[in-house]
């Protein structure tokens, strides 16, 4: 009879974790800070993925994933890992660089700001940027410490948040909800 897996270790009760390598540090350690915005953000963009409407954008936001855990590992991994467990390099930054461009074209000009929540999608979009955001400030940190060397990680999640807002105006449209005056305040 198979045994059931136990979906915890204990190893952290004492208020430490481990990286990727030998390596443990406490809990709000900004390795640990950072890993838990990424993964904040991949959850939040989860959950967009499963109510938007635009066709396209499913499969979109779970490769967005993908290369957020890929991301999660490069930050999780220790100074002597760290080549290990890159994968997130230029060309990941083109690719949301190329979906930013082209789905910008099908998104409107928009003139003013635009409030969170006109749908639900649009507005699990708006938190996912929000989300992404913080985490791009936490991979920062890090690299100003130097516990975290690619700078195209740091490049991608900067796009990201770019594209979640791209996403939101190209959902909002889709919806018939993009409001009269809206203006592009995530342009950075």
């Amino acid at each position: 009879m198979a045994r059931k897996p136990r979906f915890y270790t204990a190893t952290g009760d004492a208020g430490t974790t481990g990286l990727l390598g030998d390596l443990r540090v406490p809990k709000d350690h900004p390795q640990i800070e950072a890993l838990g915005a990424l993964d904040e953000a991949s959850a939040a963009l989860g959950v967009a993925r499963s109510a938007v409407t635009h066709p396209e954008l499913p499969a979109l936001l779970r490769q967005v994933q993908q290369h957020l855990y890929h991301l999660m590992a490069e930050v999780a991994a220790t100074p002597d890992q760290a080549e290990t467990f890159r994968r997130i390099e230029a060309e990941q930054v083109a690719w949301l660089e190329d979906h930013i461009h082209r789905l910008a074209e099908q998104a409107p000009e928009i003139q003013g700001f635009i409030l969170p929540g006109e749908t639900l999608a649009a507005g699990l979009l708006s938190l996912a940027r929000t989300i992404v955001r913080r985490a791009e400030r936490r991979v920062a940190a890090l690299m100003g410490l130097g516990l975290y060397r690619n700078p195209h990680g740091l490049r991608y999640l900067n796009r990201l948040s770019s594209l979640c807002f791209v996403l939101e105006l190209v959902e909002l449209q889709h919806a018939g909800r993009l409001p009269e005056h809206a203006h592009a305040g995530d342009m950075d």
